[in-house]
């Protein structure tokens, strides 16, 4: 069976629909075709990352400084990788 990729949005939505408690999990669950379980885990995520949605630059600030390092990393194991090359290249 194919993994069926939903947008961010659309999950929002769901999920939203869910917290306001007009209806229950299963029946939501059957009017998106969506399985319960999947539901209780985006309601579990959104819960659990709601204060990133207003954490704005600080949580930007913070993704930023781990692409530079991750960056950095990369950049670093890309100069080993070329000198390692240049090592079995001369044997």
């Amino acid at each position: 069976m194919a993994k069926r990729k939903y947008t961010a949005k659309f999950k929002f939505q769901v999920v939203l629909e869910i917290l306001r408690g007009q209806k229950e999990i299963g029946q939501v669950a059957r009017a998106y075709g969506v399985h319960p379980i999947t539901l209780g885990l985006w309601k579990k995520e959104f819960l659990e990352h709601g204060p990133e949605v207003f954490g704005g630059s600080e949580t930007v600030r913070g993704y930023d400084q781990k692409i530079r390092e991750l960056e950095r990393l990369l950049g670093q194991k890309e100069v080993e990788l070329a000198l390692f090359k240049n090592f079995l290249a001369e044997n």
